[in-house]
């Protein structure tokens, strides 16, 4: 999180409503390489969620030390897939029956 007092961060990225001087809930995941991996934009009345944060924060720094794919709703400690088809069948075949 961070504090834009001169609100040259949220226009840079876009969230900011300059007709109301204020922004949108912004979440952007920044990968070591200064990619933007991960981007979520709430409208003012819509909160958002610490966890599904640090989530999206874990799957990354994990994709990042395994070069491997997180699936949907993975969490910490959970099995990931390789990036491919043959990976992708293996993790459903073991998964889904």
């Amino acid at each position: 999180m961070a504090s834009d007092l001169t609100k040259k961060i949220s226009l840079d990225y876009g969230v900011l409503l300059e007709e109301a001087g204020v922004s949108l809930r912004g979440l952007f995941l920044i990968d070591k390489e200064g990619v933007i991996r991960h981007s979520l934009v709430n409208d003012l009345p819509l909160g958002r969620s610490v966890d599904e944060a640090i989530r999206m924060l874990d799957a990354l720094q994990c994709h990042e030390k395994e070069g491997e794919v997180c699936p949907a709703n993975w969490r910490p400690g959970e099995d990931t897939m390789k990036p491919t088809e043959e990976g992708v069948k293996e993790y459903l075949s073991k998964h889904y029956k």
